[in-house]
């Protein structure tokens, strides 16, 4: 079976070389290697330094965790397993920063306490009463709320931007549930949300950095073309079971009849490069999530690890090109 030719031009057209050089070699991989990746969401990244002392290699792809740069954090009503969290985070983009300075790849994830009210872990849906449908009408006190945060991550962004640094931005993951505030309100508030961040970043911030990876498995869901470079889903497959995902990959290319590039937003199970190589199935990347996900073999075995690292379909740090 011949792989369809992915668009390599990104959607935002003031796009950044970095940001060619990487959407252009994950499309020239797709369907033949596998970019290894691992969410990394402390300081310590013990994901990381466990990999390779298991391994004798490094992810190519490190993602980072941004929960605790949200600005409407409530410390006065939370919980222990919050604040353990949120401390844990504290500082991670110094983390981004040396990942980038050895030109490793680098995508980031936002757990996005609610821009207004909330307690706890305020990303949830059940910990919070903000209303999304609301933060998409200009003039509401949730839309400046909305605003206000995303100009403060923008903040954060800019440097990476200067420095000419890619980042897969993956903002507003699995949108297509209800357990995140982003995704309570249903498709046409997600696809508003998503274009009003792609909007202002690229247009009113000038983040010319970012690959746009959409992450959810939905065609309804879907905001368009014209603001989406990568399409993605995160998937928690059966314990030690090391496939392609082939069904499920098939099934996230249904969302666009463009022939976007995909990768697997987070994983807990490894999937298996040889089936992808064999099977000629489009993955081009995963991020295996953080802890027992990867620190325990309950999800994937140590020689499991192993044999993904050690596959000459697998791309490891050490043999990821310089992309920018």
């Amino acid at each position: 079976m011949d792989m369809p030719n992915l668009i390599t031009t990104p959607v935002d057209p003031h796009a950044q070389q970095g940001v060619k050089n990487v959407l252009q070699y994950l499309a020239e991989i797709s369907g033949n290697k596998i970019i290894t990746g691992q969410h990394t969401q402390s300081m310590a990244q013990e994901e990381m330094h466990h990999i390779q002392k298991i391994t004798g290699k490094l992810p190519a792809l490190l993602g980072f965790e941004l929960l605790s740069y949200s600005p409407n954090i409530n410390y006065l009503d939370t919980d222990e397993a919050c604040m353990k969290e949120v401390e844990d985070n504290f500082g991670t983009l110094k983390r981004a920063w040396e990942w980038a300075a050895k030109k490793g790849l680098i995508t980031l994830t936002w757990h996005w306490f609610s821009p207004l009210g909330g307690r706890s872990k305020a990303f949830y849906t059940v910990n919070t009463d903000f209303d999304a449908s609301r933060a998409v009408m200009e003039g509401t006190p949730e839309y400046e709320a909305l605003l206000s945060d995303m100009d403060m991550m923008a903040a954060l962004l800019k440097p990476f931007c200067r420095a000419g640094i890619p980042i897969l931005w993956r903002p507003f993951h699995e949108g297509e549930g209800g357990w995140f505030w982003w995704g309570a309100k249903g498709p046409q508030v997600l696809q508003k949300l998503w274009r009003i961040m792609y909007d202002r970043y690229v247009n009113h911030h000038h983040l010319h950095n970012l690959l746009w990876v959409w992450n959810a498995p939905k065609r309804e869901c879907y905001p368009g073309d014209d603001v989406v470079d990568i399409i993605s889903r995160d998937m928690y497959p059966e314990k030690h079971c090391h496939t392609s995902q082939k069904e499920k990959y098939d099934d996230l290319l249904k969302i666009t009849d463009a022939p976007k590039v995909a990768l697997i937003g987070e994983t807990g199970t490894l999937p298996s490069p040889e089936a992808i190589h064999e099977e000629k199935v489009g993955w081009t990347s995963y991020m295996t999530w953080s802890h027992g996900f990867c620190l325990t073999e309950e999800f994937n075995t140590f020689d499991a690890l192993k044999q993904v690292y050690s596959s000459p379909w697998a791309i490891t740090k050490e043999t990821l090109p310089q992309l920018y």
